[in-house]
């Protein structure tokens, strides 16, 4: 029989992604590649490119401070307590701390995956990013790609 896990915020791995630090809780080592959770503490400006992955599900709780959730359709402010689905199936989409304030997301990612790309970016060349970042299954798009579609 197993037994509950007490992982204390100093335990996980901890990854310089986006601007941002980011912490695997839950590995999908731990999970049998069922789910990982993942930490995000997003700077003032802090937040990936827009991107889109069909067969990766994210959840993003916002802890602390907000953060705005671009799609093609529409911008969401998420503040702390907020929580932003981004389900399966391939919806280009990003996140943007727009705040004076570090912003602090923990994103649940289903399956898991996006834990071993972090560890991957964060290990690598920055100029490879996007080429890990499509290896896990992420189409990139450019920096701007939102404020064409205006």
């Amino acid at each position: 029989m197993k037994d509950i896990t007490l992982i204390s915020k100093s335990d996980g791995t901890s990854f310089h992604i986006a601007k941002g630090r980011y912490r695997t809780i839950i590995s999908g080592k731990d999970t049998g590649g069922k789910y990982a959770i993942i930490e995000m503490n997003v700077p003032p400006g802090g937040g990936p490119a827009p991107h889109a992955h069909k067969d990766t599900e994210e959840v993003f709780y916002v802890a602390r401070g907000e953060v705005d959730f671009h799609t093609e359709h529409s911008v969401h402010k998420a503040k702390a307590g907020d929580t932003i689905r981004i389900p399966f199936g391939g919806a280009i989409h990003a996140f943007k701390n727009t705040s004076e304030n570090e912003t602090t997301l923990i994103c649940t990612v289903h399956p898991a995956g996006f834990d071993d790309m972090f560890a991957e970016i964060n290990a690598a060349d920055p100029s490879k990013a996007k080429a890990i970042g499509e290896k896990f299954g992420n189409e990139i798009f450019p920096h701007d790609y939102f404020d064409t579609k205006s």
